[in-house]
């Protein structure tokens, strides 16, 4: 069962970067948990984290297949990942974008980390209301 960091937690960064490319590896389940936790954050600035997946090393620069919407304060932000149609994609990257605006430095500073897990097939059902196998 996959269970990961795209990005390790409590990283640091100041400017826009690419966490490591993931192998997907056999999944039962190709709905994923991204949970983005930012544990630490100046006042007047924003993240926004974007996921890349390709079947290879070159088809992830192209465009992202989700992106994360901004966020500004210190906290677990889960977003589910459907990649049923997207049969193609093998690895997952991910990539983030920080500004900041107002008084003081202009240079941001983020803490945080970005977990992706596999939902297990019985907990969809379960949600979905069907009965299991």
């Amino acid at each position: 069962m996959l269970d990961t960091y795209l990005v390790p937690p409590k990283t640091v960064v100041s400017a826009k970067g690419d966490g490591s490319v993931t192998e997907l590896g056999p999944v039962t389940s190709r709905v994923l948990l991204l949970e983005l936790e930012i544990s630490g954050v100046v006042e007047q600035e924003a993240l926004e984290v974007a996921i890349y997946g390709g079947l290879n090393d070159a088809g992830l620069g192209k465009a992202p297949i989700v992106t994360m919407p901004q966020r500004f304060h210190a906290g677990v932000y889960p977003f589910l990942l459907d990649l049923e149609a997207m049969p193609e994609i093998a690895l997952l990257r991910a990539h983030w974008e920080v500004s900041r605006w107002g008084r003081g430095s202009e240079t941001p500073w983020f803490e945080f980390g970005v977990r992706v897990r596999e939902v297990p097939p019985d907990v969809l059902r379960e949600r979905e209301g069907r009965p299991g196998r």
